[in-house]
């Protein structure tokens, strides 16, 4: 008995000293390594920290809206600045020589009907015209908040953090006639985006989400293709970036100037509803 003990006592320790087996990794496992290293290298290719820690971007160009894929003006200037996560100022001025303009919201130095300034701050939008400041048109604020909400700087910056997001490696697409690897990221709540990462670069090519309308319960498609990189204060910029809606070009916008963190003052982004365009004018 006195001999069995020590021959016990050396199996335990050698038991003890053996590593835990680890289960292996399942496929799904590789597939959602994969996609978190492509986007991880998208982030990288961006500018890394540079992108994901800028607070202010400000741009200057010009802009195209469409009608059933066709553009319905030859281009309208504007300006615009937003402020990370939830601020946004976009100025519209008619003018012969535009310039960006920096005035108080509370007096708008208006140069025509035509002239106008839209403020998202938080989940509110205002539209600000000769006539004074409104509440932006609910479906239009929502539309607005949806965008933001599946932007690129969104999803790099909030979603790819959060507890339970998952990672899916598509496989390889062309996307605006570009190789592209292709990953989906789908939240805890259900909600997706699916990226189309230049397969060379590994820049974004394309963003592309859905939703459904709560009105007729129809599935609807956006998508943002991002074209004409530019570096810009070592973060890799598109200069060029059009929206489409179930397919059909709705929106773009070409970007002669842009810079960031200039450090503006907060009051761009204040907004205070002064009439409702709803009501009648009140006659004198």
């Amino acid at each position: 008995m006195k001999i069995l003990i020590p021959v016990f006592l050396l199996f335990a320790f050698a038991v003890a000293q053996t590593p835990t087996a680890r289960p292996p990794s399942t496929p799904e496992d590789e597939n959602a390594r994969k996609a978190r290293t492509l986007i991880d290298q998208s982030i990288q290719a961006l500018g890394g920290q540079a992108f994901l820690t800028y607070k202010e971007k400000s741009e200057e160009g010009r802009f195209y809206s469409f009608f059933h894929g066709q553009s319905n003006s030859a281009g309208t200037p504007y300006g615009r600045h937003t402020e990370y996560p939830d601020k946004d100022r976009l100025e519209i001025m008619h003018m012969k020589s535009y310039f960006f303009l920096w005035f108080t919201v509370g007096n708008v130095p208006a140069k025509g009907k035509n002239d106008i300034v839209v403020i998202h701050n938080g989940d509110k939008g205002y539209e600000i015209t000769y006539k004074g400041t409104a509440a932006e048109d609910p479906t239009v604020t929502t539309a607005y908040l949806r965008r933001r909400q599946h932007s690129l700087e969104w999803v790099y910056r909030k979603w790819i953090n959060e507890p339970g997001v998952a990672f899916f490696q598509e496989g390889t697409a062309v996307a605006a006639g570009k190789p592209a690897d292709q990953v989906s990221i789908v939240t805890a709540k259900n909600d997706s985006v699916t990226l189309f990462l230049d397969s060379t670069t590994h820049l974004p090519i394309k963003l592309s989400y859905s939703w459904r309308d709560p009105s007729d319960k129809l599935r609807n498609v956006e998508d943002e293709v991002y074209d004409n990189y530019k570096p810009v204060q070592d973060i890799m910029t598109p200069h060029s970036i059009t929206r489409y809606l179930n397919d059909e070009m709705s929106f773009q916008r070409f970007m002669n100037t842009v810079s960031y963190n200039q450090s503006v003052p907060d009051s761009l982004f204040d907004a205070s509803v002064t009439y409702d365009p709803k009501q009648a004018p009140q006659k004198r």
